[in-house]
């Protein structure tokens, strides 16, 4: 169980990161030199979170197959 909480957390760093990337980046208060070095950051945390999504939809598809084929279902928001 713990690994999957540090997933979420690694998931949550990264994006909370990749906001405050593109938050100094909109700024444009930095040199160019680092706002190179932002944008490089950004693409690596944009890939690790990206992969995260990928994993999670497989692991969702998994849960919802039902006799060896997917079943989809609609997605019901909570907040709804």
């Amino acid at each position: 169980m713990p690994k999957k909480a540090s997933k979420n957390t690694d998931f949550e760093k990264s994006m909370k990161e990749l906001e405050q990337l593109v938050e100094r980046m909109e700024a444009g208060e930095v040199s160019l030199e680092d706002s190179l070095k932002d944008f490089e950051r950004g693409i690596e945390l944009t890939r690790t979170c990206q992969k995260a999504l990928k994993e999670a939809e497989q692991k969702v598809q998994i849960l919802m197959e039902k006799n060896g084929k997917p079943e989809l279902a609609p997605f019901e928001s909570e907040e709804d």
